[in-house]
């Protein structure tokens, strides 16, 4: 089986150009070797990608038939990504909402008006 059709029939990817795309890109790796996409895959091959800032790595146990239930992916990968790379993520999220909180945007009419005032002087007159 081709290595972007497993990464879209084990749902680590919404479409299947999706994985041809990061194949493309160079984020998957099979065996520790940057793959195309046309690139076979055979049960107990390793492979590492990169998704959402985290480096995932799994191991082929088998090949599945088609794109199968999110309950079945276990019985065709076994999950090795360390437990760091999530951790990671999670601090990630943190740090972004410190600089702008989630739905503020950009200001309202009233806001720049009041923004404008607290920078101007009492003295200037526009």
């Amino acid at each position: 089986m081709r290595i972007d059709k497993y990464l879209w029939c084990i749902r680590y990817y919404k479409t299947r150009s999706l994985a041809t795309q990061a194949c493309k890109k160079g984020h998957v790796k099979v065996n520790d070797q940057v793959v195309k996409p046309s690139r076979e895959v055979y049960p107990t091959d390793k492979i590492e990608f990169r998704k959402n800032q985290i480096n995932y790595v799994i191991s082929v146990n088998e090949l599945p038939p088609n794109r199968v239930g999110a309950k079945l992916v276990d019985i065709y990968r076994t999950d090795l990504t360390p437990k760091e790379a999530f951790e990671a993520q999670e601090l990630l999220k943190y740090s972004k909402d410190y600089y702008r909180k989630k739905g503020t945007g950009r200001p309202t009419k009233k806001d720049r008006r009041d923004i404008d005032d607290f920078y101007t002087s009492p003295d200037e007159e526009i």
